[in-house]
């Protein structure tokens, strides 16, 4: 990373009941992992994970956020586990409406 200039970026982490959105300045080079270390986001949420935890840039999750560099302006976002996998609660959306179509005719 270079110290010679400084980047805008913020750093977003959301719960249901509160979100947290973090202005800070990163070095040139930084990546998103290290901005959500910088932000000190972990000090404000207990029990976030940011070892574990999936990060991306603007709704695009980033494989590999220790390597993805900043640029100017750039959220990155810390994002939660998903509490259901999206294919099951759509096969459930299916079935109950099937049953709701077989049930009314």
């Amino acid at each position: 990373m270079s110290d010679d200039r400084l980047i805008a970026v913020e750093v977003a982490y959301a719960l249901p009941e509160r979100q947290w959105v973090i202005a800070l300045q990163v070095p040139e080079g930084a990546t998103l992992y290290d901005a959500a270390v910088r932000s000190r986001i972990v000090e404000k949420v207990p029990g976030l994970d940011l070892d574990n935890a999936s990060l991306g840039v603007f709704g695009k999750i980033e494989k590999n956020p220790r390597e993805r560099v900043l640029r100017e302006g750039e959220r990155v976002e810390i994002y939660r586990p998903l509490l259901v996998d999206p294919k099951d609660a759509r096969r459930e959306r299916a079935a109950k409406a099937r049953e709701a179509r077989s049930g009314g005719a």
